[in-house]
């Protein structure tokens, strides 16, 4: 069974840095892309920050410049440093990852279980 891991978050002052790291495990042929995601009280779930599996990166508009995406496919791990935090990226985030099975036609979308990262004084 795939699982994603979360790690790295806690509370961080104003102007701080955090990295979140996001690990797969089980048994799967294919990790292709993964991202972050994040949702804070009252409000949806964003997306924040996605890689292809060949690296290229995307973030939404209000981290790019302090917020940096990264993976490590030998490990099957993705990151998120994150620099400059504000009180507004106070959130849960969450893993995201499209996993391919051994002998499957497609690919399926998993969720790790979130990660809370606080920005406070």
């Amino acid at each position: 069974q795939v699982q994603l891991v979360e790690s790295g978050g806690g509370l961080v002052q104003p102007g701080g840095s955090l990295r979140l790291s996001c690990a797969a495990s089980g048994s799967f042929a294919r990790l292709n892309a993964m991202g972050w995601y994040r949702q804070a009280p009252g409000k949806q779930r964003e997306l924040v920050a996605t890689i292809t599996g060949g690296g290229s990166a995307d973030y939404t508009d209000s981290v790019k410049g302090r917020f940096t995406i990264s993976r490590d496919n030998a490990k099957n791990t993705v990151y998120l440093q994150m620099n400059s935090l504000k009180p507004e990226d106070t959130a849960v985030y969450y893993c995201n990852a499209d996993i391919k099975p051994y002998f499957a036609l497609t690919s399926y979308n998993h969720w790790g279980r979130g990660t809370q990262v606080t920005v406070s004084s």
